[in-house]
């Protein structure tokens, strides 16, 4: 009888483990499933429900939202990041929502009212974006750098991927065997031509302990927040007020050894052309703190989650949205911990961004164009950039030295 006993509760229990890889395959069959219905209609659909999980598309469509109320995320991804969830933090700030990271009802009702825009379109690739020029490939070595013409776009995956705030890795997964060099090809995109912003900028904050920059109209209230990497913990960015004296797009960036760059083994003075892809990404704001300024950068990826010479560096898209805001004299105040007013709120309205309109979106400046300055009279074009920033841009340590200005 107990061997009867022993001998069938083996048999369940042999039996029940059997059937374990049945319903885990099961399980993850079904979640693959579910990732490879990612598409547009997915995402324009993502609507937020309470306690269902954050799905990839209902990520995307608040990134995308997000953006255009100028509370930047960043790189568009479809993770729930650390920039991501800085930006949710401080709208929630703006909107006098209670302070925490998450999406809830209150913050998904004012993200989404008045926006009927989908977050996703089609855009056709114009010959502009597949025509380039782009480079083979960006070298480590500043002498090679040096040496080239531009250092533009390497593709047109990366240029469409950067003039529409995105990653290159979701734009591939949005447009699965598209070919995203020809053009003519229609393609998925996020939807994220915003409008200027009201008015010019009077004044920036730059809060070194939460990694962000922050622009205020001459009312106090809170245009644009961008996420940015601001120095680093031993060579952080001067604290302190300064002005804006000069805004130069494209700019060349001016190799002085004497700045003693981490990982740059290079003893003479060398000048890398303007592109996409210099260290300082495509525009320079000069700050009256001598050797330091906000500058675009070529890894938007990395964008406050790595350290930097003591400059500010955004994504190119937001740092060109900044440059063309500002003007000489803006005041840039440097702290350690920038306080957000409660009573402060965007005076962006929501929805009130320009939805795509096919090749007519903008590219961020090409390397071969006309750089322009926002200075005074007399500043030449393509001017310098400090040594702010290098090809050690990832690694901590490092910093401007003043008075290399050239």
């Amino acid at each position: 009888m107990l061997f009867r006993l022993a001998k069938t509760i083996v048999a369940f229990t042999l039996s029940f483990c059997l059937a374990l890889p049945v319903t885990s395959l099961a399980a993850r069959e079904h979640k693959s499933a579910s990732i490879k219905r990612l598409d547009m209609a997915s995402v324009n659909g993502a609507e937020w429900e309470e306690k269902a999980h954050s799905s990839l598309s209902l990520i995307i469509k608040l990134q995308v939202f997000l953006d255009r109320a100028h509370v930047s995320p960043g790189e568009i991804d479809g993770n729930l990041g650390e920039n991501t969830r800085k930006a949710i933090e401080v709208f929630r700030a703006l909107k006098g929502l209670s302070p925490k990271t998450l999406v809830d009802e209150q913050l998904w009702g004012i993200l989404t009212e008045g926006d009927s825009e989908p977050v996703l379109v089609t855009y056709t690739i114009s010959e502009k974006d597949a025509a380039g020029p782009f480079v083979k490939k960006i070298p480590a070595d500043f002498r090679k750098k040096a040496a080239m013409e531009s250092l533009g776009y390497t593709s047109p995956v990366e240029l469409l991927a950067e003039k529409f705030h995105m990653s290159q890795q979701l734009l591939r997964k949005l447009n699965p065997g598209a070919s995203l060099d020809k053009a003519g090809q229609e393609v998925v995109v996020a939807n994220v031509e915003r409008g200027s912003l009201p008015g010019k900028v009077s004044r920036i904050e730059v809060d070194s302990q939460q990694q962000r920059v922050m622009a205020y109209d001459k009312d106090h209230n809170a245009v644009a927040i961008y996420p940015a990497t601001v120095g680093s913990e031993d060579r952080p960015s001067p604290e302190g007020e300064f002005k804006v004296t000069k805004i130069t797009e494209n700019p060349v960036y001016h190799y002085d050894p004497s700045l003693h760059l981490r990982g740059v083994h290079v003893q003479e003075k060398l000048n890398l052309p303007p592109g996409s892809n210099n260290p300082v990404g495509v525009v320079w704001i000069d700050l009256s703190a001598e050797g330091y300024g906000i500058h675009g950068t070529p890894d938007p990826d990395k964008i406050s989650k790595s350290a930097s010479h003591g400059c500010i560096r955004l994504t190119n898209w937001d740092a060109l949205e900044l440059a063309h805001s500002v003007g000489k004299g803006t005041r840039v105040i440097i702290t350690r911990s920038a306080k957000i007013d409660k009573a402060e709120a965007t005076s962006v309205p929501m929805g009130q961004h320009q939805p795509v309109a096919g090749p007519q979106v903008d590219t961020p400046p090409l390397p071969e164009q006309n750089s322009r300055s926002h200075s005074s009279a007399g500043a030449t074009n393509r001017d310098s950039s400090r040594g702010c920033s290098d090809a050690t841009l990832d690694r901590p340590g490092g910093s401007c030295r003043k008075g290399q200005m050239r």
